[in-house]
């Protein structure tokens, strides 16, 4: 007869949760903006007519913390830096919560992309004073936008399931 010992149980796998939402979030921000590269509106905003909130984000804590002010082209590259370190931390702390939640993967992430787009893009930022409220907006122009968030939670939820399943059990 074999007795079974108690051993310890396997490791907390929060850190593999963690990163494979991370990654995901990096993936899903970079496929969010290819996306919008396709927006028939992608040129008006390249064009300076008025600032990117990731932009003005970055001239704000570049300017707070290292008392820099950004040149033209490093904008275009903090702003960059800020849109997918946001969406990095954003997918991270989704990797974890639903590795607490089932319900959380629901809609294979677009219900994830929707509340990024609500939380970040409709409250938040126009809050901060980085971007007019959506209500400024043409409608086509919010719906784009919408639908950008949505490839986002999408594509983290692909990235984060597959890492999950496959690379980090």
């Amino acid at each position: 007869m074999q007795v079974e010992t108690q051993s310890n149980p396997p490791p907390p796998t929060r850190w593999k949760a963690l990163f494979a939402g991370a990654l995901g979030g990096l993936i899903g921000s970079l496929a969010m903006s290819e996306f919008h590269s396709l927006s028939p509106h992608a040129e008006s905003h390249s064009q300076g007519v008025d600032e990117d909130s990731t932009v003005k984000a970055a001239s704000a804590i570049s300017q707070t913390l290292f008392h820099h002010r950004l040149t033209p082209a490093q904008k275009e590259m903090a702003g960059t830096a800020v849109h997918h370190a946001f969406g990095t931390v954003m997918g991270a702390l989704y990797g974890v919560f639903v590795d607490f939640r089932d319900s959380g993967r629901l809609g294979w992430g677009l219900s994830f992309g929707a509340t990024v787009w609500l939380g970040a893009h409709v409250i938040t930022v126009p809050a901060l004073g980085l971007s007019k409220p959506i209500t400024g907006e043409a409608p086509a122009v919010e719906a784009f936008e919408f639908a950008s968030h949505l490839v986002y939670g999408g594509v983290t939820e692909g990235v984060r399931r597959t890492l999950r399943e496959y690379l980090l059990r």
